[in-house]
């Protein structure tokens, strides 16, 4: 009885020795919770030459709509929001693996987007165009019979493309779909004539006909594709960051930010309320 006392109380001591460093550990665990919660940086994967989205300035800085987009709602969020430029067909894949925190570069939501990660809400209109050299006289996507075509890869210009073939895949020639990994190196091939037409975003088909300097030898031919919208990815883990993301986008909306920067960047308001998008 007395051995069974003495082993009681051997582990009563042992017991009030381990419960401050249980506690304390518990403790750390919630903090890091809470840190990773709400990290001083963001990290926002972008295609560095998606102008006007995101795109290198001369002097190596990133710029463009959604760069003072970014960088406007990481003073809302109280958070710096760093711009890296990632693979744009891995951009899902950096996001689940945590090397990057957002995907903010004319990010269209798609159903299949919503598979693999969490929108915030929209705030900006936006559809896919063919682009041509007028010399070709294609002024429709049924001209493009039997054409070869360029697209970039991991956009949702070739998610779409293959989702509703009717629309332009089954006119083009068979296996004419050129991949590019970026939408600059198309239209070098559309102008050397290796290719006949190029499908991708209007806001940067406008953009890039009004920045080259023989824009007048372009035509933007809209077909069958629906109005998409553009917003950022997130973690769908991240819902109190989306949350707070959306409140400020939001407020960006509210007070004139994103219409201000269309016009900087389009030359038309294609901002769209962020409160009308759930």
């Amino acid at each position: 009885m007395l051995k069974k006392n003495w082993r009681l109380y051997l582990l009563s001591c042992l017991l009030i020795i381990l419960l401050p460093l249980v506690t304390a550990c518990s403790n750390s665990i919630r903090d890091l919770k809470a840190v990773n919660q709400k990290k001083t940086t963001l990290i926002a994967g972008i295609d560095d030459t998606f102008v006007p989205m995101d795109f290198q300035a001369k002097n190596g800085q990133i710029i463009g709509f959604d760069a003072d987009l970014a960088r406007a709602a990481g003073k809302k969020l109280g958070q710096k929001i760093v711009l890296q430029s990632i693979d744009w067909d891995m951009k899902e894949t950096e996001l689940r693996n945590g090397t990057i925190d957002l995907i903010w570069n004319g990010y269209t939501k798609t159903k299949a987007r919503e598979k693999q990660v969490a929108f915030s809400q929209a705030y900006l209109r936006n559809r896919q165009v063919l682009v041509t050299l007028k010399k070709s006289q294609i002024t429709s996507f049924t001209a493009m019979k039997n054409k070869k075509i360029g697209l970039q890869n991991g956009s949702s210009g070739q998610s779409l493309f293959n989702a509703q073939p009717q629309v332009l895949k089954n006119i083009v020639a068979q296996k004419s779909a050129i991949l590019y990994d970026n939408f600059n190196n198309a239209f070098l091939d559309l102008q050397a004539g290796r290719i006949q037409g190029v499908l991708g975003d209007s806001i940067y088909a406008g953009y890039y006909i009004r920045q080259h300097h023989s824009s007048e030898q372009y035509r933007v031919v809209t077909g069958g594709f629906p109005e998409e919208t553009f917003a950022v990815g997130l973690r769908k883990s991240d819902v109190k960051l989306r949350q707070r993301l959306n409140q400020a986008l939001t407020e960006l909306y509210q007070d004139g930010t994103i219409a201000r920067l269309s016009q900087k960047w389009f030359k038309e308001d294609l901002s769209l309320n962020p409160a009308t998008e759930k």
